[in-house]
């Protein structure tokens, strides 16, 4: 598990937070003592983004121009996806927490279980964007919509069906119900 540097010095803490990086609200549990499965990361993940305060909130929050760098070994898995559009892009968001279930989002400061929201910090921190595809070059792919740091280990690419996988009537209460 991947610790915030700020966990045993309180200086370092993010105003709002205490000395474990949790927010007023927020709860930890312990996790359990060993995996249940293991995964195979099939490439990185290029972005502008260094620090997690330089992302984006959302995918849709940048219209920057990213990289895939697929495991040459998987390249032969691409046959087809030229013909796509966008992309599911499935990848490990590494720096994040793992034990939180509880979270005060920053910019909702209200109290929400983990499963009800959007965020990284999750028992397994797998993040899911829909991105556009620009093109496929040997084993690098370059997208538009995505949210995370340079190097971001990935875990799968799936071909996006609007026809299957868009919802339109989807809705999330406590989101809607938000006042902009």
């Amino acid at each position: 598990m991947v610790e915030p540097a700020h966990k045993n010095d309180p200086a370092k803490a993010p105003a709002g937070e205490n000395a474990q990086g949790l927010r007023e609200g927020e709860l930890a549990v312990a996790l359990p003592a060993q995996f249940d499965a293991s995964l195979y990361f099939i490439g990185r993940i290029r972005t502008p983004w260094k620090r997690r305060g330089d992302c984006p909130k959302n995918a849709r929050g940048s219209d920057a121009v990213c990289t895939i760098e697929l495991d040459p070994r998987w390249v032969e898995g691409l046959k087809g996806l030229e013909t796509v559009s966008h992309v599911i892009v499935l990848y490990w968001m590494y720096d994040a927490r793992r034990d939180l279930v509880f979270q005060a989002p920053r910019d909702y400061r209200e109290q929400r279980g983990t499963f009800a929201l959007r965020s990284p910090v999750r028992p397994n921190p797998i993040a899911l964007s829909v991105a556009r595809l620009l093109g496929i070059e040997g084993n690098r792919l370059s997208i538009v919509g995505i949210d995370c740091l340079d190097n971001t280990p990935l875990l799968d690419i799936k071909p996006y069906f609007a026809s299957t996988d868009s919802v339109p009537d989807a809705t999330v209460g406590w989101h809607a119900a938000r006042k902009r």
